[in-house]
């Protein structure tokens, strides 16, 4: 940490390049195999990040978590450079990925692990998801409420190695897994009413 705090004095030093850390998002939207693949295809996103968080439970297992009585939320911690993307393109790729009406779990899983939740690290995070979630509620409508919580960012746990990368290691398990789990039907219904106009997105 010190050796590139010192890296970034010098660059600035050097010629007033604007220099900081990553920044951090932290989303839940059901099963975090489903989550990693629209991030990673995002240019200016670092790195994801399956894991739990939300919950009371310290280091908390699958199992435990599967279990929907350690509070935690299977969620997607990104990595991503504010100079390439913003939080509010983080937000968009987000809404288009989850059923935002659904606050008893996501698709075929239920549960309140698998709940949607918005994490937010900042105050400025905090702002622009409440903007968003409110402009999504318009386009749904009085008949429809979006259900997606947005809390505060809490201790975030990495999940076990072998969910990581799940839709890069394991394709067709994958690929199994979100069509009987009924994913994309579902996301193009939400679609429809939500962006009727606008083309689909992954």
């Amino acid at each position: 940490m010190r050796l590139r705090r010192l890296l970034a004095a010098v660059f600035l030093l050097a010629g007033g390049i604007n220099v900081h850390a990553d920044a951090v998002a932290t989303f839940a939207g059901g099963c975090f195999w489903c989550m990693e693949h629209p991030f990673d295809v995002i240019d200016g996103v670092i790195s994801t990040t399956s894991g739990y968080t939300g919950g009371h439970v310290k280091d908390p297992t699958y199992e435990e978590v599967s279990s929907g009585t350690t509070g935690h939320f299977e969620s997607e911690q990104v990595r991503y450079d504010p100079d390439k993307v913003g939080y509010e393109k983080l937000l968009d790729v987000y809404w288009h990925n989850i059923d935002p009406f659904d606050g008893g779990g996501q698709f075929c899983d239920r549960g309140s692990q698998y709940r949607p939740a918005i994490f937010y690290h900042n105050k400025e995070q905090e702002k622009l998801a409440r903007q968003s979630k409110q402009r999504l509620q318009e386009k749904a409508g009085p008949g429809k409420k979006i259900m997606t919580l947005i809390l505060p960012a809490k201790t975030f746990y990495p999940a076990e190695k072998y969910h990581q990368n799940f839709y890069q290691k394991n394709p067709v398990r994958y690929k199994f897994y979100r069509y009987a789990c009924g994913r994309d039907r579902r996301l193009e219904q939400v679609h429809k009413i939500l962006w009727p106009n606008q083309k689909e997105k992954d």
